[in-house]
């Protein structure tokens, strides 16, 4: 469904991305690890067209293009099949979470407004916010903003959400509201790439699990494999930096659960679940 190849990408003369290969299927929820500076964030804006990659090629469907010549038709093709999650949630601040929510569909997408409108609701219905529609962002909590995002991501139908670092910028209790908003979509079978430090989220949730260094992909696998045989040191480094334990025991570990131009570019232009409750590890 979506691939990128041999994605190079430099800030002057700092090298970002180092030749990263990444494949996502339908259906799948890839969550990407990492320490700060690794690329992460990087990579999740090339696929998105916020960055344009050095050099590299990405394929999404029936749309196959090298970063460096992609046309301004091709990049616009390739943004109606991705929803973007920023890390600080980037709402209208003088428009409503309905009107948020509406922005993408009738600005870059052209949906009559009634229509608009209804998908809106239905999507600030399903993240849980059926009684905020009329609410300012600075009359929402951060895990309400964020909510909004998720469902602005989520009106347009995309095929893909890419998910940046969603829960980083939120207060430690608020976190697990939006993590269970994530969990709903992956369970509905909603196709995901997710950088995140959630560890827990990662374990139950991915169908995959990249860690990055350094501009690389150093190692990537089902979420048991990296956990708890993890194959390379520098993954093994980071998780028992993150959790405070050795994933390279041979032991069956019970983690504690816990529950203006970006924005014209991206959108403009009792169940017996488990839920999260805690914070950042």
């Amino acid at each position: 469904m979506l691939k990128i190849t041999n994605i190079h990408k430099s800030f002057g003369n700092n090298q970002i991305l180092k030749g990263v290969d990444l494949e996502v299927n339908k259906g799948e929820v890839i969550v990407v690890l990492g320490p700060s500076g690794s690329g992460k964030t990087t990579m999740l804006r090339c696929i998105n067209f916020l960055e344009r990659a050095d050099q590299g090629s990405i394929e999404f469907d029936d749309i196959k293009t090298d970063f460096r010549v992609a046309s301004q038709k091709t990049i616009r093709d390739i943004r109606k099949k991705s929803g973007f999650v920023f890390q600080n949630y980037n709402l209208f601040a003088n428009k409503t979470a309905l009107e948020n929510v509406m922005e993408g569909l009738t600005v870059a997408r052209g949906v009559p407004r009634k229509e608009a409108e209804e998908r809106a609701k239905n999507a600030l219905d399903r993240v849980g916010l059926k009684n905020r529609y009329d609410y300012y962002p600075s009359q929402l909590s951060g895990g309400q903003q964020q909510r909004v995002g998720i469902a602005r991501a989520v009106a347009l139908n995309p095929e893909v959400i890419l998910f940046d670092e969603p829960t980083s910028a939120l207060d430690p209790e608020l976190v697990g509201e939006v993590l269970n908003v994530m969990k709903d979509l992956a369970e509905s079978g909603a196709t995901m790439v997710v950088v995140t430090h959630e560890m827990d989220f990662a374990r139950d949730v991915a169908s995959k699990v990249i860690f990055m260094d350094k501009g690389v992909i150093v190692e990537e696998g089902a979420p048991e494999e990296i956990f708890t045989h993890p194959k390379e040191e520098r993954t093994a480094q980071f998780l028992k930096r993150i959790l405070k334990e050795d994933y390279r025991a041979d032991q069956d570990s019970d983690f504690p659960e816990r529950d203006e131009s970006l924005l014209a570019k991206v959108f403009g232009g009792g169940s017996g679940k488990k839920t999260y409750n805690w914070g950042v590890c």
